[in-house]
């Protein structure tokens, strides 16, 4: 993802979500076009401002777009999907939220900042 342009493939980070979720005794999860365009949304200020934004800001705001009891991974600094999803399976606060069992959507989207102290930004939203 430390590349200019460089876009992850949403349909394969929800595929090794739903694989590590179903591991778990969870059901899948399913993009959504909304949550979609809020993680996008999200990563490109943060790569705009430099450092990872606060979850709550994000989860009010999805929340105020319909989608009840938002969850929200913001990070920065992993280069690459098997990284990101690592760092978040091994935080019990981001592993929560990605095996939330009342969620059953998610969006997920990276932004590259090359003069940032980070370079990459990624945001993981998942509601019900």
């Amino acid at each position: 993802m430390a590349a200019s342009g460089a876009q992850i493939d949403a349909g394969a980070a929800r595929d090794m979500i739903a694989a590590y979720r179903r591991n778990k005794g969870l059901p899948p999860l399913a993009l959504d076009p909304g949550l979609q365009r809020l993680a996008e949304t999200e990563t490109a200020a943060m790569a705009a401002a430099g450092r990872p934004s606060q979850a709550d800001i994000v989860k009010t705001v999805a929340a105020r777009m319909g989608f009840p009891e938002p969850g929200a991974n913001l990070s920065a600094g992993y280069h690459t999907l098997a990284e990101a999803f690592s760092g978040w399976r091994d935080s019990p606060s981001h592993n929560a939220v990605m095996l939330d069992p009342a969620a059953t959507r998610m969006g997920i989207a990276t932004a590259y900042a090359p003069g940032s102290k980070y370079k990459v930004y990624w945001a993981l939203l998942v509601a019900k």
